[in-house]
Protein backbone atom coordinates (compact mmCIF):
# COMPACT_ATOMS: atom_id res chain seq x y z
CA UNK A 1 0.00 0.00 0.00
CA UNK A 2 2.91 2.80 0.59
CA UNK A 3 4.91 1.33 -2.56
CA UNK A 4 1.73 2.07 -4.46
CA UNK A 5 1.50 5.40 -2.51
CA UNK A 6 4.77 5.98 -3.16
CA UNK A 7 4.79 5.76 -6.35
CA UNK A 8 1.65 7.92 -6.78
CA UNK A 9 3.27 10.52 -5.34
CA UNK A 10 6.17 10.46 -7.11
CA UNK A 11 4.12 10.76 -10.30
CA UNK A 12 2.10 13.97 -8.90
CA UNK A 13 5.18 15.44 -8.31
CA UNK A 14 6.78 15.10 -11.76
CA UNK A 15 3.66 15.78 -13.08
CA UNK A 16 4.11 19.39 -11.64
CA UNK A 17 7.96 19.08 -12.45
CA UNK A 18 7.01 18.54 -15.94
CA UNK A 19 5.63 22.20 -16.08
CA UNK A 20 8.76 23.69 -16.53
CA UNK A 21 10.17 21.02 -19.32
CA UNK A 22 12.62 24.13 -20.62
CA UNK A 23 14.42 24.36 -17.25
CA UNK A 24 14.69 21.03 -16.99
CA UNK A 25 15.91 20.10 -20.07
CA UNK A 26 18.81 22.87 -19.36
CA UNK A 27 19.62 21.59 -16.16
CA UNK A 28 19.83 18.03 -17.11
CA UNK A 29 22.49 19.74 -20.04
CA UNK A 30 24.36 21.92 -17.77
CA UNK A 31 24.90 18.44 -15.62
CA UNK A 32 25.93 16.77 -18.42
CA UNK A 33 28.13 19.29 -19.05
CA UNK A 34 29.66 20.16 -15.82
CA UNK A 35 29.89 16.20 -15.05
CA UNK A 36 31.92 15.74 -18.49
CA UNK A 37 34.30 18.37 -17.84
CA UNK A 38 35.24 17.25 -14.38
CA UNK A 39 35.48 13.65 -15.81
CA UNK A 40 38.10 14.83 -18.74
CA UNK A 41 40.05 16.54 -16.27
CA UNK A 42 41.66 13.73 -14.54
CA UNK A 43 42.62 12.65 -18.29
CA UNK A 44 44.90 16.01 -18.25
CA UNK A 45 45.84 15.10 -14.72
CA UNK A 46 47.20 11.69 -15.73
CA UNK A 47 48.86 12.97 -18.65
CA UNK A 48 50.18 16.16 -16.71
CA UNK A 49 51.63 12.98 -14.22
CA UNK A 50 52.87 11.04 -16.98
CA UNK A 51 55.09 13.99 -18.16
CA UNK A 52 56.94 14.32 -14.85
CA UNK A 53 56.88 10.42 -13.73
CA UNK A 54 60.73 9.15 -13.20
CA UNK A 55 64.14 10.95 -12.39
CA UNK A 56 65.27 13.42 -14.86
CA UNK A 57 62.18 12.86 -17.24
CA UNK A 58 60.70 16.50 -16.25
CA UNK A 59 58.69 18.42 -19.07
CA UNK A 60 57.79 21.78 -17.93
CA UNK A 61 57.18 22.57 -22.01
CA UNK A 62 54.97 19.82 -22.25
CA UNK A 63 53.30 20.09 -18.85
CA UNK A 64 52.22 24.21 -19.00
CA UNK A 65 49.28 23.06 -21.96
CA UNK A 66 47.97 20.87 -18.99
CA UNK A 67 48.03 23.08 -16.50
CA UNK A 68 45.98 25.67 -18.85
CA UNK A 69 43.63 23.13 -20.02
CA UNK A 70 43.01 22.37 -16.37
CA UNK A 71 42.40 25.55 -15.17
CA UNK A 72 40.02 26.96 -17.78
CA UNK A 73 38.07 23.16 -17.60
CA UNK A 74 37.66 24.08 -14.47
CA UNK A 75 36.03 27.84 -14.86
CA UNK A 76 33.44 25.90 -17.26
CA UNK A 77 32.69 23.00 -15.31
CA UNK A 78 32.10 25.78 -11.85
CA UNK A 79 29.59 28.14 -14.29
CA UNK A 80 27.84 25.07 -15.63
CA UNK A 81 27.21 23.48 -12.00
CA UNK A 82 25.97 27.51 -10.78
CA UNK A 83 23.91 27.72 -13.86
CA UNK A 84 22.37 24.41 -13.18
CA UNK A 85 21.60 24.87 -9.54
CA UNK A 86 20.16 28.37 -10.32
CA UNK A 87 17.88 26.42 -12.55
CA UNK A 88 17.33 23.87 -10.25
CA UNK A 89 16.58 26.21 -7.25
CA UNK A 90 13.95 28.09 -9.91
CA UNK A 91 12.16 25.01 -10.66
CA UNK A 92 11.84 23.61 -7.32
CA UNK A 93 10.72 26.77 -5.81
CA UNK A 94 8.24 27.18 -8.48
CA UNK A 95 6.93 23.78 -8.44
CA UNK A 96 6.55 24.23 -4.54
CA UNK A 97 4.76 27.63 -5.51
CA UNK A 98 2.33 26.23 -7.39
CA UNK A 99 1.41 23.25 -5.00
CA UNK A 100 0.73 25.97 -2.17
CA UNK A 101 -1.89 27.53 -4.78
CA UNK A 102 -3.39 24.36 -5.35
CA UNK A 103 -3.65 23.81 -1.98
CA UNK A 104 -4.92 27.26 -1.14
CA UNK A 105 -7.53 27.19 -4.18
CA UNK A 106 -8.50 23.65 -2.85
CA UNK A 107 -9.23 25.19 0.40
CA UNK A 108 -11.54 27.84 -0.98
CA UNK A 109 -13.99 25.40 -2.69
CA UNK A 110 -13.71 22.96 0.17
CA UNK A 111 -16.70 22.23 2.19
CA UNK A 112 -17.50 23.62 5.38
CA UNK A 113 -17.62 19.89 7.46
CA UNK A 114 -13.57 19.92 5.96
CA UNK A 115 -12.77 22.88 7.52
CA UNK A 116 -15.04 22.36 10.96
CA UNK A 117 -13.61 18.69 11.44
CA UNK A 118 -9.47 19.54 10.88
CA UNK A 119 -7.59 21.78 12.97
CA UNK A 120 -6.63 25.19 11.48
CA UNK A 121 -2.83 24.94 12.52
CA UNK A 122 -2.83 21.00 11.00
CA UNK A 123 -3.82 22.64 7.66
CA UNK A 124 -1.45 25.83 8.10
CA UNK A 125 1.07 23.04 9.03
CA UNK A 126 0.45 21.34 5.53
CA UNK A 127 0.53 24.65 3.53
CA UNK A 128 4.08 26.06 5.05
CA UNK A 129 5.62 23.51 6.95
CA UNK A 130 5.55 20.14 4.98
CA UNK A 131 5.70 22.59 1.83
CA UNK A 132 9.30 23.73 3.22
CA UNK A 133 10.32 20.32 3.74
CA UNK A 134 9.32 19.13 0.51
CA UNK A 135 11.07 21.71 -1.20
CA UNK A 136 14.19 20.90 1.16
CA UNK A 137 14.11 17.13 -0.51
CA UNK A 138 13.56 18.31 -4.09
CA UNK A 139 16.30 20.83 -4.25
CA UNK A 140 18.86 18.03 -2.97
CA UNK A 141 17.17 15.91 -4.84
CA UNK A 142 17.41 17.51 -8.33
CA UNK A 143 21.21 18.96 -7.28
CA UNK A 144 22.75 15.27 -6.65
CA UNK A 145 20.45 12.30 -8.91
CA UNK A 146 21.00 15.10 -12.09
CA UNK A 147 24.64 15.12 -11.67
CA UNK A 148 24.94 11.68 -9.93
CA UNK A 149 23.23 9.46 -12.97
CA UNK A 150 25.65 11.42 -15.46
CA UNK A 151 28.58 10.94 -13.17
CA UNK A 152 28.00 7.55 -12.88
CA UNK A 153 27.50 6.84 -16.38
CA UNK A 154 30.30 9.48 -18.19
CA UNK A 155 33.15 7.56 -15.53
CA UNK A 156 32.36 4.16 -16.30
CA UNK A 157 32.44 5.03 -20.07
CA UNK A 158 36.49 6.99 -19.07
CA UNK A 159 37.02 3.74 -16.87
CA UNK A 160 36.09 1.13 -19.90
CA UNK A 161 38.79 2.92 -22.20
CA UNK A 162 41.45 2.66 -19.83
CA UNK A 163 41.05 -0.63 -18.14
CA UNK A 164 37.89 -3.05 -18.18
CA UNK A 165 39.42 -5.46 -16.05
CA UNK A 166 39.59 -2.91 -12.90
CA UNK A 167 36.14 -1.78 -14.49
CA UNK A 168 35.04 -5.32 -13.48
CA UNK A 169 35.87 -5.12 -9.83
CA UNK A 170 34.67 -1.34 -9.71
CA UNK A 171 30.80 -2.29 -11.06
CA UNK A 172 30.85 -5.57 -9.02
CA UNK A 173 31.22 -3.93 -5.53
CA UNK A 174 29.61 -0.88 -6.00
CA UNK A 175 25.98 -1.80 -5.79
CA UNK A 176 26.44 -3.22 -2.69
CA UNK A 177 25.84 0.46 -1.25
CA UNK A 178 22.74 0.85 -3.81
CA UNK A 179 21.13 -2.51 -1.54
CA UNK A 180 22.45 -0.95 1.82
CA UNK A 181 21.07 2.53 1.08
CA UNK A 182 17.43 1.03 -0.22
CA UNK A 183 17.53 -1.23 2.98
CA UNK A 184 17.25 1.54 5.28
CA UNK A 185 15.34 3.65 2.99
CA UNK A 186 11.91 1.19 3.59
CA UNK A 187 12.41 1.65 7.10
CA UNK A 188 12.71 5.35 7.29
CA UNK A 189 9.73 6.84 4.60
CA UNK A 190 7.35 5.26 8.04
CA UNK A 191 9.06 7.13 10.27
CA UNK A 192 9.38 10.45 8.66
CA UNK A 193 4.99 10.13 8.05
CA UNK A 194 4.83 9.92 11.78
CA UNK A 195 7.38 12.89 12.67
CA UNK A 196 5.20 14.70 9.84
CA UNK A 197 1.89 14.41 10.80
CA UNK A 198 3.23 14.74 14.69
CA UNK A 199 4.41 18.44 13.58
CA UNK A 200 1.05 19.37 12.01
CA UNK A 201 -0.49 18.74 15.50
CA UNK A 202 2.22 19.97 17.40
CA UNK A 203 1.32 23.52 15.12
CA UNK A 204 -2.00 23.26 15.86
CA UNK A 205 -1.79 22.91 19.35
CA UNK A 206 0.37 25.51 19.80
CA UNK A 207 -1.91 27.75 17.35
CA UNK A 208 -4.72 27.09 20.18
CA UNK A 209 -3.17 27.62 23.09
CA UNK A 210 -1.64 30.80 21.87
CA UNK A 211 -4.75 32.03 20.42
CA UNK A 212 -6.84 30.97 23.28
CA UNK A 213 -4.29 32.45 25.88
CA UNK A 214 -7.16 34.41 28.02
CA UNK A 215 -8.93 31.09 28.21
CA UNK A 216 -6.26 29.34 29.30
CA UNK A 217 -5.13 31.95 31.79
CA UNK A 218 -8.23 32.21 33.18
CA UNK A 219 -8.91 28.70 33.73
CA UNK A 220 -5.39 28.15 35.25
CA UNK A 221 -4.68 25.66 32.87
CA UNK A 222 -1.36 26.54 32.13
CA UNK A 223 0.50 23.53 34.23
CA UNK A 224 -1.82 20.95 32.13
CA UNK A 225 -1.53 22.60 28.61
CA UNK A 226 2.53 22.04 29.29
CA UNK A 227 1.83 18.92 29.93
CA UNK A 228 0.07 18.08 27.07
CA UNK A 229 2.36 20.36 24.90
CA UNK A 230 5.30 18.35 25.87
CA UNK A 231 3.52 15.48 25.42
CA UNK A 232 3.34 16.46 21.68
CA UNK A 233 6.79 17.43 21.91
CA UNK A 234 8.28 14.27 23.40
CA UNK A 235 6.48 11.82 20.45
CA UNK A 236 7.81 14.83 17.79
CA UNK A 237 11.45 14.29 19.44
CA UNK A 238 11.18 10.24 19.45
CA UNK A 239 10.04 10.14 15.60
CA UNK A 240 12.43 12.80 14.54
CA UNK A 241 15.27 11.10 16.11
CA UNK A 242 14.46 7.45 15.14
CA UNK A 243 13.91 8.95 11.56
CA UNK A 244 17.21 10.87 11.34
CA UNK A 245 19.10 7.96 13.48
CA UNK A 246 17.74 5.27 10.58
CA UNK A 247 18.66 7.71 7.54
CA UNK A 248 21.91 9.03 9.17
CA UNK A 249 22.94 5.31 9.14
CA UNK A 250 22.90 5.34 4.62
CA UNK A 251 25.42 7.44 4.37
CA UNK A 252 28.23 5.73 6.68
CA UNK A 253 27.32 2.26 5.19
CA UNK A 254 27.66 3.12 2.23
CA UNK A 255 31.23 5.11 2.57
CA UNK A 256 32.42 1.54 3.73
CA UNK A 257 31.74 0.03 0.90
CA UNK A 258 33.26 2.78 -1.20
CA UNK A 259 36.00 2.62 0.56
CA UNK A 260 36.50 -1.08 0.11
CA UNK A 261 35.88 -0.39 -4.11
CA UNK A 262 38.72 2.36 -3.55
CA UNK A 263 41.13 -0.05 -2.37
CA UNK A 264 40.60 -3.00 -4.20
CA UNK A 265 41.26 -0.38 -7.32
CA UNK A 266 44.04 0.74 -5.67
CA UNK A 267 45.65 -2.84 -5.46
CA UNK A 268 44.65 -4.33 -8.53
CA UNK A 269 46.08 -0.79 -10.45
CA UNK A 270 49.05 -1.41 -8.65
CA UNK A 271 49.51 -4.84 -9.72
CA UNK A 272 48.91 -3.34 -13.45
CA UNK A 273 51.50 -0.85 -13.51
CA UNK A 274 53.90 -3.90 -12.11
CA UNK A 275 52.94 -5.75 -15.11
CA UNK A 276 53.05 -2.69 -17.38
CA UNK A 277 49.90 -3.01 -18.20
CA UNK A 278 48.77 0.59 -17.34
CA UNK A 279 51.23 3.92 -16.61
CA UNK A 280 51.60 5.57 -13.56
CA UNK A 281 49.17 8.56 -14.79
CA UNK A 282 46.66 5.60 -15.83
CA UNK A 283 46.28 4.59 -12.60
CA UNK A 284 45.82 7.78 -11.21
CA UNK A 285 43.36 9.05 -13.31
CA UNK A 286 41.79 5.56 -12.79
CA UNK A 287 41.61 6.00 -9.09
CA UNK A 288 40.34 9.67 -9.57
CA UNK A 289 37.48 8.35 -11.80
CA UNK A 290 36.70 5.41 -9.01
CA UNK A 291 36.41 8.22 -6.68
CA UNK A 292 34.26 9.74 -8.90
CA UNK A 293 32.09 7.23 -9.38
CA UNK A 294 31.76 6.01 -5.53
CA UNK A 295 31.05 9.24 -4.86
CA UNK A 296 27.62 9.91 -6.61
CA UNK A 297 26.65 6.53 -4.55
CA UNK A 298 27.15 8.41 -1.08
CA UNK A 299 25.66 11.54 -2.46
CA UNK A 300 22.49 9.81 -3.33
CA UNK A 301 22.36 7.39 -0.26
CA UNK A 302 22.80 10.76 1.65
CA UNK A 303 19.81 12.33 -0.13
CA UNK A 304 17.49 9.39 0.10
CA UNK A 305 16.95 10.26 3.85
CA UNK A 306 15.38 13.97 2.66
CA UNK A 307 13.62 12.78 -0.40
CA UNK A 308 12.14 10.16 2.52
CA UNK A 309 11.10 13.25 4.01
CA UNK A 310 10.05 15.05 1.10
CA UNK A 311 7.95 12.67 -0.16
CA UNK A 312 6.32 12.33 3.19
CA UNK A 313 5.41 15.99 3.06
CA UNK A 314 3.78 16.05 -0.17
CA UNK A 315 1.70 12.88 0.71
CA UNK A 316 0.49 15.48 2.95
CA UNK A 317 -0.47 18.14 0.75
CA UNK A 318 -1.22 16.15 -1.95
CA UNK A 319 -3.88 15.21 0.81
CA UNK A 320 -4.85 18.08 1.42
CA UNK A 321 -5.29 19.26 -2.83
CA UNK A 322 -6.95 16.04 -3.31
CA UNK A 323 -9.63 16.09 -1.08
CA UNK A 324 -13.52 16.03 -2.69
CA UNK A 325 -14.17 19.58 -3.45
CA UNK A 326 -17.98 20.94 -2.48
CA UNK A 327 -20.52 20.02 -4.99
CA UNK A 328 -20.52 22.61 -8.24
CA UNK A 329 -23.09 25.13 -8.90
CA UNK A 330 -24.91 23.77 -11.66
CA UNK A 331 -23.79 24.85 -15.28
CA UNK A 332 -27.23 26.41 -15.61
CA UNK A 333 -27.33 27.37 -12.53
CA UNK A 334 -29.96 30.19 -11.44
CA UNK A 335 -28.58 33.62 -10.33
CA UNK A 336 -30.34 35.25 -7.49
CA UNK A 337 -31.38 39.17 -8.65
CA UNK A 338 -33.84 41.49 -7.18
CA UNK A 339 -34.70 39.27 -4.40
CA UNK A 340 -37.71 39.91 -2.69
CA UNK A 341 -37.03 37.88 0.26
CA UNK A 342 -39.51 34.57 0.76
CA UNK A 343 -38.49 32.10 1.98
CA UNK A 344 -39.29 28.44 2.25
CA UNK A 345 -38.09 25.19 3.91
CA UNK A 346 -39.64 22.13 2.79
CA UNK A 347 -39.34 19.31 4.88
CA UNK A 348 -35.69 19.86 5.47
CA UNK A 349 -33.77 16.81 7.01
CA UNK A 350 -30.22 17.53 8.16
CA UNK A 351 -27.16 16.10 10.59
CA UNK A 352 -23.74 16.60 10.73
CA UNK A 353 -23.05 12.99 11.57
CA UNK A 354 -25.10 10.37 9.42
CA UNK A 355 -25.28 8.13 12.87
CA UNK A 356 -26.84 11.46 14.87
CA UNK A 357 -29.91 13.50 13.78
CA UNK A 358 -30.78 17.00 13.85
CA UNK A 359 -32.79 18.15 11.80
CA UNK A 360 -36.02 16.18 10.33
CA UNK A 361 -38.74 17.36 8.23
CA UNK A 362 -38.21 20.45 9.39
CA UNK A 363 -40.66 22.98 7.06
CA UNK A 364 -41.22 26.97 7.42
CA UNK A 365 -42.52 29.68 4.78
CA UNK A 366 -41.31 33.10 5.79
CA UNK A 367 -42.94 35.82 4.03
CA UNK A 368 -40.92 38.82 2.55
CA UNK A 369 -39.80 41.15 4.65
CA UNK A 370 -40.91 39.43 7.74
CA UNK A 371 -38.51 38.53 10.92
CA UNK A 372 -38.29 36.00 12.08
CA UNK A 373 -36.39 35.17 15.53
CA UNK A 374 -35.04 31.48 16.08
CA UNK A 375 -34.74 30.58 19.97
CA UNK A 376 -34.51 27.56 21.62
CA UNK A 377 -31.85 25.70 24.14
CA UNK A 378 -28.19 24.95 23.07
CA UNK A 379 -27.66 22.68 20.65
CA UNK A 380 -31.39 22.58 19.35
CA UNK A 381 -30.27 23.28 15.42
CA UNK A 382 -30.81 27.34 15.50
CA UNK A 383 -27.06 28.12 13.84
CA UNK A 384 -27.94 25.25 11.95
CA UNK A 385 -30.35 26.69 9.87
CA UNK A 386 -28.65 29.74 9.33
CA UNK A 387 -25.80 27.11 7.87
CA UNK A 388 -28.20 25.38 5.61
CA UNK A 389 -30.13 29.01 4.62
CA UNK A 390 -26.60 30.51 3.42
CA UNK A 391 -25.48 26.82 1.82
CA UNK A 392 -22.51 27.27 3.77
CA UNK A 393 -24.04 22.67 4.18
CA UNK A 394 -26.23 21.09 1.84
CA UNK A 395 -29.34 19.64 2.89
CA UNK A 396 -29.62 15.95 3.25
CA UNK A 397 -33.50 15.73 2.21
CA UNK A 398 -36.01 17.84 1.71
CA UNK A 399 -35.15 21.73 -0.04
CA UNK A 400 -35.07 25.36 0.97
CA UNK A 401 -36.19 27.63 -1.78
CA UNK A 402 -35.87 32.04 -2.32
CA UNK A 403 -38.62 33.36 -4.24
CA UNK A 404 -39.93 30.02 -5.55
CA UNK A 405 -36.24 28.98 -6.47
CA UNK A 406 -34.23 25.93 -5.05
CA UNK A 407 -31.09 27.11 -3.42
CA UNK A 408 -29.57 24.55 -4.66
CA UNK A 409 -30.04 25.06 -8.10
CA UNK A 410 -28.65 28.26 -7.96
CA UNK A 411 -25.31 29.89 -7.42
CA UNK A 412 -23.85 30.32 -4.25
CA UNK A 413 -22.22 33.27 -4.66
CA UNK A 414 -25.59 35.18 -5.95
CA UNK A 415 -26.98 33.36 -2.60
CA UNK A 416 -24.86 34.73 -0.63
CA UNK A 417 -24.82 38.29 -1.99
CA UNK A 418 -28.02 38.34 -1.40
CA UNK A 419 -27.60 37.64 2.85
CA UNK A 420 -26.50 40.10 4.89
CA UNK A 421 -24.39 38.25 8.05
CA UNK A 422 -23.45 38.84 11.43
CA UNK A 423 -22.20 36.55 13.59
CA UNK A 424 -21.46 36.37 17.16
CA UNK A 425 -18.16 35.59 16.22
CA UNK A 426 -15.95 37.91 14.45
CA UNK A 427 -13.48 38.16 11.76
CA UNK A 428 -11.09 40.82 9.95
CA UNK A 429 -8.50 40.82 7.27
CA UNK A 430 -4.97 42.21 7.88
CA UNK A 431 -6.01 46.09 6.57
CA UNK A 432 -7.24 49.44 7.53
CA UNK A 433 -10.64 49.54 9.35
CA UNK A 434 -12.37 51.53 6.40
CA UNK A 435 -10.86 48.56 4.66
CA UNK A 436 -13.02 45.84 6.65
CA UNK A 437 -15.73 47.80 6.62
CA UNK A 438 -16.26 48.07 2.81
CA UNK A 439 -15.40 44.30 2.61
CA UNK A 440 -18.37 43.57 1.40
CA UNK A 441 -18.48 47.05 -0.80
CA UNK A 442 -15.30 47.91 -1.87
CA UNK A 443 -16.09 50.16 -4.30
CA UNK A 444 -18.44 52.36 -1.64
CA UNK A 445 -16.79 56.26 -1.12
CA UNK A 446 -15.71 57.45 2.32
CA UNK A 447 -19.21 59.62 2.71
CA UNK A 448 -20.99 55.99 2.30
CA UNK A 449 -18.55 53.98 5.14
CA UNK A 450 -18.61 57.03 7.71
CA UNK A 451 -22.84 56.92 7.62
CA UNK A 452 -22.89 53.78 8.35
CA UNK A 453 -20.60 53.50 11.47
CA UNK A 454 -22.58 56.36 12.41
CA UNK A 455 -25.80 54.93 11.97
CA UNK A 456 -24.48 51.72 14.22
CA UNK A 457 -22.49 54.06 16.63
CA UNK A 458 -19.41 52.66 15.51
CA UNK A 459 -17.89 56.52 14.46
CA UNK A 460 -17.63 57.68 17.57
CA UNK A 461 -15.10 55.13 18.75
CA UNK A 462 -13.34 54.71 15.32
CA UNK A 463 -12.46 58.52 15.77
CA UNK A 464 -10.70 58.28 18.91
CA UNK A 465 -8.53 55.15 17.21
CA UNK A 466 -4.82 56.29 16.67
CA UNK A 467 -5.23 56.95 12.72
CA UNK A 468 -9.39 56.98 12.65
CA UNK A 469 -10.30 55.17 9.55
CA UNK A 470 -7.05 54.60 8.60
CA UNK A 471 -6.08 52.60 11.58
CA UNK A 472 -4.63 49.18 10.52
CA UNK A 473 -5.85 45.65 12.25
CA UNK A 474 -6.58 42.46 12.56
CA UNK A 475 -8.52 39.75 13.27
CA UNK A 476 -5.98 38.66 16.04
CA UNK A 477 -3.90 41.81 16.75
CA UNK A 478 -6.79 45.12 16.77
CA UNK A 479 -6.22 46.69 19.69
CA UNK A 480 -9.99 46.70 20.39
CA UNK A 481 -12.98 45.42 22.55
CA UNK A 482 -15.30 42.19 21.42
CA UNK A 483 -17.69 44.74 21.65
CA UNK A 484 -16.26 47.07 19.02
CA UNK A 485 -15.19 44.49 16.61
CA UNK A 486 -19.15 43.14 16.81
CA UNK A 487 -19.99 47.08 15.82
CA UNK A 488 -18.04 47.08 13.04
CA UNK A 489 -19.15 44.33 11.50
CA UNK A 490 -22.91 45.43 11.92
CA UNK A 491 -21.78 48.29 10.49
CA UNK A 492 -19.98 46.14 7.75
CA UNK A 493 -23.53 44.39 6.89
CA UNK A 494 -25.14 48.13 7.07
CA UNK A 495 -22.82 49.56 4.18
CA UNK A 496 -24.16 46.51 1.75
CA UNK A 497 -27.84 46.41 2.97
CA UNK A 498 -28.71 43.69 1.00
CA UNK A 499 -32.50 41.80 0.63
CA UNK A 500 -32.10 39.57 3.48
CA UNK A 501 -30.83 39.33 6.99
CA UNK A 502 -29.37 36.92 9.26
CA UNK A 503 -28.58 37.92 12.55
CA UNK A 504 -26.50 34.95 14.98
CA UNK A 505 -26.32 36.63 18.41
CA UNK A 506 -25.03 39.81 16.78
CA UNK A 507 -25.00 42.22 19.69
CA UNK A 508 -23.90 39.28 22.40
CA UNK A 509 -20.87 41.19 22.92
CA UNK A 510 -22.49 44.47 22.79
CA UNK A 511 -23.55 46.82 26.54
CA UNK A 512 -26.96 47.07 27.14
CA UNK A 513 -27.38 50.94 26.61
CA UNK A 514 -25.31 50.53 23.32
CA UNK A 515 -27.62 47.42 22.03
CA UNK A 516 -30.86 49.74 23.07
CA UNK A 517 -29.52 52.79 21.02
CA UNK A 518 -28.51 50.70 18.01
CA UNK A 519 -31.96 48.77 17.98
CA UNK A 520 -33.26 51.77 16.41
CA UNK A 521 -30.84 50.87 13.75
CA UNK A 522 -31.38 47.66 13.50
CA UNK A 523 -34.79 48.64 13.09
CA UNK A 524 -34.31 50.72 10.13
CA UNK A 525 -31.62 48.14 8.23
CA UNK A 526 -34.58 45.18 8.63
CA UNK A 527 -37.46 47.48 7.48
CA UNK A 528 -38.72 45.55 4.43
CA UNK A 529 -36.31 42.42 4.37
CA UNK A 530 -36.35 39.61 5.30
CA UNK A 531 -34.54 39.39 8.28
CA UNK A 532 -33.61 35.91 10.35
CA UNK A 533 -32.36 36.87 14.40
CA UNK A 534 -30.81 33.70 16.34
CA UNK A 535 -31.43 35.69 19.52
CA UNK A 536 -30.53 35.54 23.39
CA UNK A 537 -31.75 38.62 24.68
CA UNK A 538 -35.76 39.28 25.15
CA UNK A 539 -36.18 42.88 23.75
CA UNK A 540 -35.19 41.11 20.44
CA UNK A 541 -37.44 38.50 20.34
CA UNK A 542 -40.35 40.60 21.35
CA UNK A 543 -40.07 42.68 18.54
CA UNK A 544 -40.26 39.34 15.82
CA UNK A 545 -42.66 39.21 13.41
CA UNK A 546 -42.68 35.20 13.62
CA UNK A 547 -40.96 33.33 16.69
CA UNK A 548 -39.77 29.95 15.84
CA UNK A 549 -38.95 27.44 19.08
CA UNK A 550 -37.05 25.08 18.33
CA UNK A 551 -36.65 21.48 20.09
CA UNK A 552 -34.11 18.62 19.10
CA UNK A 553 -34.28 20.40 15.40
CA UNK A 554 -37.91 20.62 14.94
CA UNK A 555 -39.78 23.82 14.91
CA UNK A 556 -42.09 22.78 18.30
CA UNK A 557 -44.09 26.38 18.37
CA UNK A 558 -44.19 29.06 16.47
CA UNK A 559 -45.89 32.68 16.42
CA UNK A 560 -45.50 35.95 17.81
CA UNK A 561 -44.69 36.68 21.57
CA UNK A 562 -48.19 37.39 22.94
CA UNK A 563 -49.64 34.58 21.12
CA UNK A 564 -47.11 32.12 22.67
CA UNK A 565 -46.93 33.73 25.69
CA UNK A 566 -50.70 32.83 26.13
CA UNK A 567 -50.16 29.16 25.09
CA UNK A 568 -48.36 28.50 27.98
CA UNK A 569 -45.76 26.05 26.71
CA UNK A 570 -42.29 25.60 25.91
CA UNK A 571 -41.78 29.48 24.62
CA UNK A 572 -43.40 30.30 27.95
CA UNK A 573 -40.95 28.58 30.02
CA UNK A 574 -37.66 30.07 28.46
CA UNK A 575 -39.18 33.33 28.48
CA UNK A 576 -39.99 33.03 32.10
CA UNK A 577 -36.26 31.10 33.16
CA UNK A 578 -34.84 33.91 30.95
CA UNK A 579 -36.56 37.04 33.28
CA UNK A 580 -36.09 34.40 36.57
CA UNK A 581 -32.16 34.66 35.85
CA UNK A 582 -32.04 38.45 34.84
CA UNK A 583 -33.98 38.71 38.12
Amino acid sequence: MKKKMNRGTVKRVLAYVGRYKIHLAFSIVLAALSVAVSLYIPVLAGSAIDTVAGAGRVDFEALMPYLYKIGILALIAAAAQWIMNTLNNRITFRVVRDIRNAAMEKIQILPLSYIDSKPAGETVSRIISDADQFADGLLMGFTQLFTGVVTIAGTLGFMLSINWKITLVVVILTPLSLFVARFIAKHTHSMFMMQAKTRGEQTAYTEENVGNKKVVTAFSREEKSLEEFDEINERYAKYSLKAIFYSSLTNPCTRFVNSMVYAAVGLAGALAVVNNTITVGELSCFLSYANQYTKPFNEISGVIAELQNALACAERLFELVEETPQIPDMPDAAEFSDVEGRVNLENVEFSYSKDRELIKNLNLAVESGNRVAIVGPTGCGKTTVVNLLMRFYDVDGGKITVDGIDINKATRRSLRKSYGMVLQDTWFKEGTVRENIAMGKPDATDEEIIAAAKATHAHSFIKRLPNGYDTVISDENSGLSQGQKQLLCITRVMLCLPPMLILDEATSSIDTRTEIRIQKSFAKMMQGRTSFIVAHRLSTIKNADVILVMRDGNIVEQGNHKELMEKGGFYSELYNSRMDAVS
